[in-house]
Parts: C-alpha cells; sequence; structure tokens
C-alpha cells in the first residue's frame, strides 16, 4: 500500500474518519534531521509489506497540532493505532521495533516471507536501509544500563545537526527559558531537532553528566554540546553562533 502525506489537520482528521476501523501507522518525521529521511525509505518498503494497514506520513513541524497531540517528543516518532487505540509508540529511528509492532497489530500478515524480504533490505545495501537498521533507537531497553544509556544519549545528541534538548514541545514550552531558546532559534532561521526531556527522566539526568551541564535548555551541534541558553543568547549576540553553523557546514533560512 501506499505511502499518503498528511497535508492539514482537516486532511488528517478525514483520513481517520474514513479508515476508522483500519490500523494506521503515522510517521511523524523532519527534513532536517537525517535519521527521519533514512526511516522514511524504510516505511515505504513497510507499507509494502503490510498490504491491510494504511501508513501515513506527517511532517511533525508544519503540522504541529497533530504532533502535539500524539505527545511526538523527537522525530522519527512513530504511532501504530486502530480507531481511537493507540497500540504502539516508537521514538527514533528503530525499524526493528516498528516492524514488530506492525506484526502485533495484524498479526496475518506476519509471514516467514515477510520477515525474510526485511532482512534482506536491511543487509543488501538498499538506499538508507543498512544505515537506519543500525542506529540506536531513543526508547530505553527494559533494563537500561550506564553503556545502553550512554549510546541512547549519543544517538539523540546526533539526531539532528542541531539538537535541543528543552522541557515540553517547541509549539508548547513548558518553561520561559525553553521558550526564549525557540524563539531565539527560529529568529535566526537555525533548523533544529529537539527532545522533550519531562518524557524521559532517564535522558533528563543522563544529560547533566553526559555535557557536565547541570540545568536545561541544552543546545548540541553535529553532537557537541554548545551551551545552554545564556551561552547561545550571547553567541547569537556577537555572531560567533553563525560562524560554528558555517564551519559545521549547517545553513539557515535567515
Amino acid at each position: 500500500m501506499a505511502v499518503t502525506t498528511v497535508t492539514s489537520d482537516e486532511h488528517f482528521e478525514q483520513l481517520l474518519k474514513q479508515h476508522a476501523s483500519t490500523t494506521l501507522c503515522l510517521n511523524f518525521w523532519a527534513s532536517f534531521a537525517q535519521p527521519s529521511l533514512q526511516m522514511n525509505t524504510v516505511f515505504a518498503e513497510l507499507a509494502g509489506q503490510f498490504t491491510t494497514v494504511q501508513f501515513l506520513q506527517v511532517d511533525a513541524e508544519e503540522l504541529e497540532d497533530i504532533s502535539e497531540s500524539f505527545d511526538v517528543n523527537a522525530v522519527p516518532f512513530f504511532v501504530v493505532m486502530r480507531g481511537t487505540e493507540v497500540l504502539s509508540r516508537i521514538s527514533g529511528a528503530n525499524p526493528l521495533e516498528l516492524q514488530k509492532a506492525l506484526r502485533r497489530a495484524v498479526p496475518e500478515q506476519s509471514t516467514p516471507a515477510a520477515q525474510e524480504a526485511h532482512t534482506e533490505t536491511a543487509v543488501t545495501g538498499q538506499p538508507g536501509a543498512a544505515d537506519t537498521a543500525t542506529m540506536a533507537t531513543s526508547a530505553p531497553a527494559e533494563e537500561e544500563g550506564e553503556e545502553d544509556l550512554q549510546t541512547r544519549l549519543k544517538s539523540l545528541t546526533t539526531a539532528a545537526p542541531v539538537m535541543l534538548f528543552i522541557k515540553g514541545v517547541p509549539s508548547a514550552p513548558q518553561c520561559g527559558f525553553s521558550r526564549t531558546l525557540v524563539s531565539l532559534l527560529r529568529a535566526e532561521g537555525i533548523h533544529y531537532g529537539f527532545f522533550n526531556i519531562l518524557a524521559d527522566n532517564s535522558v533528563r539526568q543522563g544529560l547533566k553528566a553526559y555535557a557536565e551541564w547541570p540545568t536545561f535548555p541544552q543546545v548540541y551541534v553535529k553532537g557537541e554540546f554548545l551551551g545552554g541558553l545564556d551561552v547561545v543568547r550571547e553567541m547569537i549576540e556577537n555572531g560567533e553562533m553563525q560562524e560554528v553553523l558555517e564551519e559545521a557546514g549547517i545553513k539557515t533560512t535567515k
């Protein structure tokens, strides 16, 4: 089945009504995040395997109200649902977990052939698939050790060229510092990924030690910790922020 791109809030509501009794798989993505672009390839492949599932692609930035309604705290983010019931949520680039969630939702399509097709795609060098299959998820393991947490933090801090770790989401920050930071970056035309630290206490506490910085928000550029609100604001004011972005090969829209 082909992937349907959601174009507006109204379009999304129409699709929900049209497929009220169908299993849906939602892909919340963003063009600035490389893991999202890679997972789009996997998403399309899964749509070809699970033909009774309706696959919907949602731009997390453009359609913020929809993203917020599903508590999207990072991209890529996937939701498997039927009617109004959410069956699974997968945060991060984890194709195997997404496939498992789909198998649980539609067990009649969990065939050996489908499993073999996915495995072959992951190892034969199809564009994006091999790299994506090795990426760490932002969802914690059932018994997450320190090494697992460090791997997850590294994956999160490199999920987009510029990553924000804030309280809440950009459309609804939960503290004044996060709100101010989002406003500053938007004014500068800086594209960014984000993670809501209120949604995961392990990440929240782990980042304090990872960055050796006790407060939030935190900003990372190409996986390197840049600073908090005061540092970023000063860098913007003195022009240093633009220099850092240019050196990292990151373009702005300002």
